[in-house]
């Protein structure tokens, strides 16, 4: 997350398509410069060589990334067969080669073993923290890498093509923390091969789809004027699962200055059906966000409050 010191303050979410070969940190690194924007975010990283729907949070949107960041996604991407390579993608050095081949029956037979909750090994150039350091950093220094398994859910794993007998496309639907590289590595060796990404393509990321993305390219084209022409989507465009609840302008001012409302004295009259403890609600007043909060004693508690073209954070924390 960075904030430019002078920037404009820019409110809002981009979802742009990252070109391959870029980092996820370069993008917001140009989005900030194209738009001159105060502070900018990215809701869920992408890997270099990978393309498709990276979210970029604006100002006051930086608060929801969370958000974004807990939702599905949904990748397409290209498996090449009789490869195995330490980065589990094209870039890195081939580490095992097989001759064979998986049928499409043998591929379909096996894609039911990697849905719903499993475990996985992430891939030795990731970005988890070994000892207080990056295990990307750890492999290109050549030291060794260990990674515990660890659970991770993958809603749907279909295959949709296979173009050639050294490849195959898939479609997959997954959870926070799935990596795609550790799928199609796994995946190969469950067929008695081995195997990495070829392509990687997102197209979702939450509320965020390929149909509603802009390059950088056509971001440049706009430059200053992308925040007026209806590019830079709502704050509240990463909160569509969280329930609303609609309060006053006095009941707003109250939750924005970090103060509790109790339910049974709220003026507003729609409620949402949530009262488990600890539910979260995006507070509207008129049309625009103005808090996350959560339910808790009896009481509205706000958590995250919304202050839009400021460059003051409020951080209320009530566990």
């Amino acid at each position: 997350m960075g904030r430019r010191r002078g920037g404009r303050p820019i409110d809002g979410w981009l979802a742009i398509d990252k070109p391959s070969g870029m980092t996820s940190a370069a993008v917001v690194g140009k989005v900030r410069r194209l738009l001159d924007a105060a502070k900018v975010g990215h809701g869920g990283t992408l890997d270099p060589l990978a393309t498709g729907v990276l979210p970029i949070a604006l100002g006051e949107a930086t608060k929801t990334v969370a958000y974004v960041m807990d939702g599905a996604k949904t990748y397409h991407f290209r498996v090449r067969w009789g490869e195995e390579r330490s980065t589990d993608d094209g870039e890195g050095e081939v580490t095992a080669t097989r001759a064979s081949r998986p049928t499409a029956d043998a591929i379909a037979a096996a894609l039911p073993c990697f849905t719903g909750a499993i475990e996985q090994v992430p891939p030795a150039f990731s970005a988890i923290k070994v000892g207080g350091r990056r295990a990307y950093d750890l492999a290109r220094a050549e030291r060794p890498v260990s990674l515990a398994p660890r659970q991770v859910r993958v809603e749907t794993f279909r295959l949709i093509g296979i173009p050639d007998a050294d490849h195959a496309d898939f479609e997959v639907r997954c959870g926070k923390g799935t990596y795609v590289r550790s799928l199609a590595r796994d995946l190969a060796r469950t067929l008695d091969t081995v195997g990495h990404v070829a392509l990687l393509r997102r197209i979702s990321c939450g509320p965020f789809h390929e149909s509603v993305a802009i390059s950088l390219d056509k971001l440049g084209d706009l430059g200053h004027i992308a925040a007026s022409a209806e590019i830079v989507l709502p704050i509240e465009t990463a909160l569509d699962d969280i329930p609303a609840l609609a309060v006053t302008e006095a009941e707003a001012r109250r939750l924005q200055n970090g103060q509790a409302l109790p339910l049974s004295r709220m003026a507003a009259p729609s409620f949402p059906a949530v009262s488990s403890a600890g539910m979260p609600v995006r507070v509207m007043a008129a049309g625009r966000l103005v808090a996350l909060a959560r339910i808790e004693g009896g009481e509205i508690r706000p958590v995250r409050v919304i202050n839009p073209n400021t460059s003051g954070v409020t951080d209320v924390d009530y566990r």
